[in-house]
């Protein structure tokens, strides 16, 4: 944060210190997993500038964008599709999932394996796919 204000740089400086304050209160509350947190500020962001584009103010939608991106950068990096896809299959065979009612148990032990590293939306979509097919 201090490099960043040193920098000017204004957006940065704002992101970070609205992350800095949920880890605060994430840690005062008893929680340990600051990278839970950054995936579950950057969830917000990205779900507001939905709600921005939606209610017609597309310049707070790029702010909150920009934010997210900013979050992002100290999130590890995603899985791309072809581990996530290999993670799906790994775990429908590890769980003996047979179809689309398996789907819990099959994203317990995808997001575990996963270890933070893919959005649940997407590993969602992969299951089902995976599932279905």
């Amino acid at each position: 944060m201090t490099r960043a204000m040193k920098a000017g740089e204004k957006d940065r400086v704002g992101a970070l210190r609205l992350v800095l304050s949920e880890l605060q209160m994430a840690q005062k509350d008893g929680g340990t997993d600051e990278l839970a947190v950054l995936r579950r500020e950057r969830k917000r962001r990205l779900e507001a500038a939905e709600q921005f584009r939606g209610g017609g103010r597309p310049e707070l939608a790029e702010q909150e964008e920009a934010e997210a991106r900013i979050i992002e950068s100290y999130l590890p990096a995603q899985l791309g599709d072809a581990e996530l896809d290999a993670i799906v299959q790994a775990a429908i065979v590890e769980t003996g999932a047979s179809g689309p009612k398996d789907l819990g148990q099959v994203m317990k032990a995808v997001m575990a394996k996963a270890g933070g590293r893919a959005d649940g939306k997407r590993a969602s979509a992969r299951v089902r796919e995976a599932l279905t097919a």
